[in-house]
């Protein structure tokens, strides 16, 4: 597993940053503190704390019998003797350009519903008022009759509710709604395993949790998002502490800062964060996924 380097205000936040997006509860990381914050004048600190991290490694023992087969495999020898193994696999290579066209279009569909449900980033590029919903052509035609948001909530609150039973885990499965937006939380124990490194596995829980409760019934005007185990409100609290910080040095050394790259959720947790912030402006630059949050002095400041 490779290691990834996390900055934050402190070194806690840097280790819970760096777990969450691993994906592995503490004591299945390696954790090394590279750098602290230092102290400097009336009890405030300079600079960041700094970690890497990666998952434990665990040794995986082979058999003779695997190491003889995979040396077969190098040869080009199936175990029948053979070169090329499995005669059939020349038809599956031969249908591989259609499967691979369907896979793209099922990738583009998926994309455009995920764009209808995150929330925006208010960089400059992105306030043009332009509706979600109306961009990736999912709008509600007028004669269709529109989904009650209690029906969209429940529909994915029995799925998740099977969905973990069934994983044989004890979870509690809350929501709330605030107009034509759905916050849906899973809580319990052990619920590591559905956040999985960078937040992915809770990604893609929440993009099947939308199709069945979205699309399925037809819904085109809710808004929908999903957290797991308290992760994305730990992620919240852990960024915005650091965007404080980070604003706090800027303020003092009038250097502007380039964040990390970040996707359009943590960069406006960002942008949120510092836009009461006297003396401070933010705005992003690059293209996703490279996009990064620039913090600056504001002028006259």
């Amino acid at each position: 597993m490779e290691w990834v380097t996390i900055s934050a205000a402190t070194v806690e936040d840097a280790k819970m940053m760096a777990l969450d997006q691993l994906g592995v509860a503490a004591e299945d990381a390696e954790i090394e503190v590279v750098e602290e914050p230092r102290s400097g004048l009336f009890g405030r600190t300079r600079g960041e704390a700094k970690v890497r991290a990666r998952v434990k490694p665990a040794a995986v023992r082979t058999t003779r019998r695997e190491r003889g087969e995979r040396g077969e495999r190098r040869s080009g020898r199936g175990r029948d003797g053979e070169r090329g193994g499995n005669p059939a696999g020349r038809g599956e290579r031969g249908e591989r350009g259609p499967r691979r066209e369907a896979s793209r279009d099922a990738r583009s569909r998926s994309e455009r519903f995920e764009r209808r449900n995150e929330p925006r980033d208010n960089d400059e590029g992105d306030e043009n008022g332009t509706d979600d919903a109306a961009a990736d052509g999912t709008r509600r035609r007028p004669d269709t009759p529109k989904v009650p948001v209690t029906a969209v909530r429940d529909a994915a609150t029995t799925f998740l509710e099977g969905l973990f039973t069934a994983a044989g885990l004890t979870a509690r499965v809350e929501s709330t709604i605030d107009g034509e937006e759905i916050e849906v939380m899973v809580q319990g124990e052990e619920l590591t395993l559905f956040v999985g490194p960078r937040g992915a596995t809770l990604t893609t829980l929440q993009d099947v949790t939308r199709v069945v409760s979205q699309r399925r019934l037809g819904d085109h005007d809710t808004r929908l998002r999903l957290d797991v185990g308290g992760y994305r409100q730990r992620r919240k609290d852990a960024l915005g502490r650091f965007a404080l910080k980070v604003a706090n040095d800027v303020l003092e050394s009038g250097t502007p800062r380039i964040l990390e790259p970040m996707n359009s959720a943590d960069r406006k947790i960002v942008h949120d964060t510092l836009a009461e912030m006297t003396g401070i402006v933010t705005h992003s630059e690059g293209d996703d996924p490279f996009r990064r949050v620039v913090v600056s002095r504001a002028p006259g400041a």
